[in-house]
């Protein structure tokens, strides 16, 4: 038995698991990283339009800060997301811009004068400060009230994934390539590490640390549309899920992004829109106005998918030979504007829809985007039910996202959850309570019981097909667990995902070698997905109310009274179906008490608690009237939630500091 010994071990090179490595790694500890793939290929790259941080730079984002962001992004959520933890994000994201920028991310940056831009359809001129010039842009995006979104260019995951990268290389951290996770080593209370398959050779080997960190990034390959890498199959979420111990949060709210280019699904970002794009109907004619007259395009994703797929309903959407799809126009950005700041959704269109987008509309229509729910996590990042387990980025149920995630807001978590819980883990780490002794036996046990399973594949003769299974799962989820659910879809998916899960037991494969096998890691991998689609569909199932992404036919509306609380799901060994429970959110707690969203009619049923909360929201808004710093601490004390080292005041041109470091 090949053991490997660390301090801390993270599951998942993305720039979540790199940032919380390297956070670990400058504080003393030995760390490594396992990925499925070079870091710098990581899904992480992907990101295109931006982070959000209210720097408050551009003229449009004038007067922004940590008070409207928090807002913007527990709105967003729906009231579903830790108003703590929201508070901790928005007041970091601005650190993490900052150091990205000190680490060689290049921003687009923000120059003085006049310039034109689009809005709502019009071209528009604006003027840039003189004091601004040279700082850090940002640009518009769903669901905020200020321009908020940093970005370089359109490929601002590439170049905070080379940037971050490198600073991993520069610490020497290793990084153990194409190299699986296969199940936590843990006694039920404590998690050891992982035992982890080798992806070239089969063999597998005990990785043992204090601290372990999954940092796998989303799910969105449960469904057959997606705008995710084909290595997003939500194998770190299966990990916690079957160790029995740990905890999935809210794992029905998955979020579906309203421009995925027709048929293939890849995305196009948030920033064409944010920027001046529209979208219209067969007819020509730009419809979210005639939905969302005030936010129109920029309304919150969730509810901009929706108008797109309502419409089309109406017979509304343009025919081709794939299906109906809605047309995208950034037609009047301008060649310049699209080359320049929109380099990657030319490319996608150029190569992949074979149109010039400087000229030609773009087909588009809502697929599969982000995985809200994850290891439910405490806001140190540290799994409640399993000591040791820590899960920072998409990955995890932090829980900053609730049932819907902002744009920009998701890129921007995996740095600063980064920063955030990789403190925390070197804290765990120094901590002499942390330390252990491992009785070998129990590691030889957690990889006995992984080899069996993968000799039992290897031998068997099993009729089933993995790929079809995984296939059948796919079509099921995008069919019955999508934008739009009813009771019968998502029943109707339970019963046959279930039937699949079964029928994952007798798998078969035509190539039995137990080295570089990719038959094998689909056979293996499927029925950890058809888990996590379980839970999934039986959450959502469960969940008889509309709220953020999930939205049931059948009951159309929010229900604070019976459903304002986060799902947990566990999955014990030897089950057939997850364990669902409910962890009720406080909403005499809340700065920000439940309310209307800003989109549609303003149909909800409150909490019996509202009223009386925000009474005295209201009491203490007009007590620190001025301050908005003492307000805030009267409504949520959060800062001694954070790392010392990242607690303080973000400086702005319209907030600099004085000369005893805080902020005027």
């Amino acid at each position: 038995m090949k053991v490997v010994y660390t301090d801390v071990l993270v599951i998942g090179g993305g720039l979540a698991g790199l940032r919380m490595a390297i956070a670990a790694k400058r504080r003393g500890h030995d760390a490594i990283i396992l990925s499925l793939v070079p870091p710098k290929r990581s899904h992480s790259k992907a990101a295109q339009g931006g982070m959000q941080a209210s720097l408050g730079n551009v003229i449009k984002g004038q007067g922004d800060n940590e008070d409207v962001h928090f807002e913007d992004t527990v709105r967003g959520s729906d009231w579903g997301a830790d108003q703590a933890v929201v508070r901790m994000f928005v007041n970091t994201a601005p650190k993490a811009v900052r150091e990205l920028a000190a680490w060689g991310v290049p921003w687009s940056r923000v120059r003085r004068g006049d310039r034109t831009v689009i809005i709502n359809g019009q071209k528009v001129t604006i003027t840039e400060r003189d004091e601004a010039h040279g700082t850090v842009a940002q640009r518009d995006f769903g669901g905020t009230k200020k321009w908020r979104t940093c970005y370089v260019s359109d490929g601002t995951g590439h170049a905070m994934l080379q940037a971050v990268g490198d600073q991993a290389i520069g610490s020497g951290i290793p990084v153990h390539e194409r190299a699986e996770a296969l199940a936590l080593i843990h006694d039920g209370g404590r998690c050891y590490g992982a035992v982890v398959r080798d992806l070239i050779d089969g063999e597998l080997t005990a990785y043992v640390a204090k601290a372990t960190a999954i940092a796998t990034g989303g799910a969105g390959r449960l469904y057959r549309v997606t705008t995710n890498a084909v290595i997003c199959e939500g194998i770190g979420h299966a990990l916690a899920l079957e160790s029995g111990a740990a905890a999935l949060g809210n794992m029905e709210a998955v979020q579906f992004h309203p421009t995925g280019i027709f048929p293939a699904g890849i995305l196009v970002t948030e920033g064409c829109r944010g920027d001046g794009g529209l979208l219209k109907d067969a007819d020509g004619h730009r419809f979210m106005p005639d939905y969302e007259p005030e936010k129109k395009e920029l309304a919150s994703r969730d509810v901009v998918s929706r108008r797109m797929e309502e419409h089309i309903r109406k017979g509304k959407g343009v025919k081709s030979r794939f299906g109906d799809h809605i047309w995208l126009d950034i037609t009047l950005l301008g060649e310049k504007h699209i080359k320049t700041n929109l380099r990657e959704v030319f490319e996608i269109c150029h190569y992949f829809l074979g149109v010039d987008p400087t000229k030609d509309l773009v087909a588009v229509r809502p697929a599969q985007h982000y995985t809200m729910g994850g290891v439910r996590t405490k806001p140190n990042g540290e799994s409640p039910t399993l000591k040791g387990l820590f899960a920072a980025g998409e990955a995890a149920c932090w829980d900053m996202h609730g049932f819907n995630r902002l744009g920009g807001n998701s890129v921007a978590e995996t740095v600063v959850a980064g920063m955030i819980v990789g403190e925390f883990i070197a804290d765990f780490c120094d901590d002499p309570a942390n330390e252990f002794d491992l009785p070998t036996g129990l590691v030889r046990e957690f990889v006995g019981r992984e080899q069996a399973k993968l000799d039992a594949l290897v031998a068997s003769r099993g009729t089933e097909d993995a790929s079809a299974l995984k296939a059948r799962m796919q079509e099921i989820m995008t069919a019955k667990v999508g934008i739009f659910r009813t009771g019968r879809d998502l029943e109707e998916a339970v019963a046959e995902l279930s039937q699949l899960l079964a029928r994952s037991r007798n798998i078969g494969l035509r190539t039995p070698s137990p080295g570089a096998n990719p038959e094998l890691v689909t056979a293996y991998r499927v029925q950890k997905m058809l888990k996590l689609a379980l839970t999934v569909a039986f959450g959502a199932l469960t969940r008889t109310e509309s709220r953020g992404a999930h939205f049931r036919e059948d009951f159309p509306r929010r229900d604070d009274a019976q459903w304002l609380k986060r799902t947990l799901a566990t999955w014990k060994e030897g089950e057939s179906m997850p364990t669902l429970n409910y962890e009720a959110l406080d909403v005499a707690k809340m700065e920000l008490p439940p309310g209307w969203r800003g989109y549609g009619a303003k149909d909800y049923v409150d909490h019996p608690d509202t009223a009386r909360r925000q009474a005295e929201v209201d009491a203490l808004k007009q007590q620190y009237a001025g301050d908005r710093f003492a307000l805030q601490r009267a409504l949520l004390p959060y800062e001694d939630l954070l790392p010392a080292r990242l607690r303080g005041r973000n400086e702005r041109i319209d907030e600099p500091f004085t000369g005893t470091g805080r902020a005027a």
